[in-house]
């Protein structure tokens, strides 16, 4: 159990969370790009409409992104795993070689 251990954590820290801060980072840069529609296109209704949209699908991605780090966390807290390259065997924590 040890090895899988081992694996889930280093699949979490080396690749399932650099694509989260990736997409956060994607979904960030829409929303900026919708206030930036949203203000500098006031007068075009359609520039306000896009904006508008915008601004709503990067919150929306942000929340889902958000999301899904909160129930991986919730995962690797219920089955005892530890993303830093620890392993929790018993409640005792100690560092892998």
């Amino acid at each position: 159990m040890s090895v899988l251990n081992q694996f889930l954590s280093k699949v979490v820290t080396q690749i399932i969370n650099p694509i989260i801060l990736l997409l956060a980072a994607a979904a960030f840069v829409v929303f900026l790009w919708g206030i930036f529609e949203f203000v500098a296109h006031a007068g075009e209704e359609t520039k306000r409409a896009e904006g508008k949209s915008a601004i709503l699908w990067g919150l929306v991605g942000l929340v889902i992104i958000f999301g899904a780090y909160g129930i991986i966390n919730l995962a690797i807290g219920t089955f005892g795993l530890t993303p830093n390259g620890q392993t929790t065997i018993q409640g005792v924590v100690h560092q892998t070689q």
